[in-house]
């Protein structure tokens, strides 16, 4: 099942309202990038598995 990681689901300073889908490992790899290269966080293991805890199934249509 693919996941989702979407921005809008936590608060930022930025409002981001990224969100990202597809396979978990691409999305958690792009999630981290994109932490890292937006919102200031180290990409680092710890918040791989953060964010991988993070994920929800995509909704089918």
């Amino acid at each position: 099942m693919r996941k989702v990681a979407d921005c809008r689901d936590y608060p930022s300073e930025s409002n981001c309202s990224l969100t990202i889908s597809g396979e978990e490992d691409e999305v958690v790899r792009a999630a981290a990038e994109h932490a890292a290269s937006v919102h200031g966080h180290t990409d680092s293991a710890e918040l791989r598995e953060q964010l991988r805890t993070m994920l929800k199934d995509e909704a089918t249509v």
